[in-house]
């Protein structure tokens, strides 16, 4: 059973609304700088650092060219870095981070990230089940489908 476990530090949703350690890759889905239709699925493979970034029907990044890696890859590190914390994300993407890491940036920066096409469905497709539970009208009785949440002390 998987623990849900609360944000190491407090997240802004609207830049990277979904974030997650799953599948053997840090991935998620960021919002566009320029387009607020548009979002961008990107992610990193643990072990191997293949990076890849499109929109969520597949379209590359322009971003994502050569050496560069692109703005939605350094905004989705820094969400996870906030979201579970430096020393889970360097261990799950096995990551070597010494004396530490503080942005996404830097922790780009000791790894060889290479670009390998990923898609992008599957991502995307969790992140609209995770936006469809907020749509569900408050109430006390149970969610089937989250059973395996923990009971709080102040639900009866």
């Amino acid at each position: 059973m998987l623990r849900v476990v609360p944000p190491a530090r407090p997240r802004k949703l609207a830049k990277v609304p979904f974030v997650e350690l799953a599948d053997g890759r840090l991935q998620g889905v960021v919002s566009s700088g320029s387009d607020v239709e548009r979002v961008y699925v990107s992610s990193v493979t643990a072990g191997s650092h293949a990076v890849n970034c499109s929109t969520n029907n597949n379209r590359p990044c322009g971003g994502l060219r050569g050496s560069l890696l692109c703005k939605h890859l350094h905004a989705l590190a820094d969400e996870a870095l906030l979201q579970y914390g430096v020393y889970q994300v360097a261990r799950y993407l096995r990551v070597d981070v010494g004396d530490g890491v503080d942005s996404g940036a830097e922790l780009f920066a000791r790894m060889e990230a290479r670009h390998e096409p990923t898609p992008a469905a599957v991502v995307f497709s969790r992140f609209l089940r995770h936006l469809a539970y907020l749509e569900v009208p408050a109430s006390t009785a149970p969610v089937p489908e989250l059973h395996w949440f923990p009971a709080t002390a102040g639900v009866r």
